[in-house]
């Protein structure tokens, strides 16, 4: 699998191809990935997302699908989001694209995500007991409730970002 930015200036995670997916620390054990005995599996679960994203019910909980395709993500706190790689010349053309991106994105309806604490990003395809194996990003998010809304943008002739944003809902 080839690398975008290694070492960069933010750590991405990349799928093996299919959705990457962001699930409440406190439910982990509860995501299966492409394993198990049933027929459809959370992996399979997460591929029929349609869309930027989706909430599946994990556990207790719910998790966040990052769908659409496979990019390389990171999560960005001082912007909230989830930035998505889909073209760029450098991690640092992307990266300075991100606040023009921010503000010129063409968001889509706004899906509520509450979360117990803590979250990790992976690969679906994953059990989320063995997401350490593989790579992962531990976003330290407060327990709460998020408004999630996604988009597509180009800050640049050459540049295309998917992102992922998240605003904290009052209690």
């Amino acid at each position: 699998m080839a690398r975008y930015a290694d070492p960069g200036a933010v750590e991405w995670v990349e799928s093996g191809g299919g959705p990457l997916i962001v699930v409440p620390e406190a439910v982990l054990p509860f995501w299966a990935g492409a394993d198990g005995e049933d027929m459809a599996t959370d992996y399979d679960r997460a591929c029929e997302v349609d869309g930027y994203v989706g909430l599946l019910p994990v556990g207790d909980s719910a998790a966040l699908v990052l769908g659409d395709e496979p990019a390389s993500t990171s999560y960005l706190p001082d912007h909230a989001a989830f930035v998505r790689w889909s073209a760029a010349n450098s991690e640092e053309e992307l990266l300075a694209g991100v606040p023009a991106a921010l503000d010129a994105a063409a968001w889509g309806d706004e899906v509520r995500w509450d979360v117990p604490g803590p979250v990790v990003l992976f690969d679906s395809a994953w059990p989320g007991d063995e997401s350490e194996r593989a790579e992962h990003l531990r976003v330290p998010l407060e327990a709460g409730a998020y408004a999630v809304r996604a988009a597509y943008a180009r800050p640049g002739p050459e540049t295309w970002v998917g992102l992922v944003q998240l605003r904290r809902l009052p209690h």
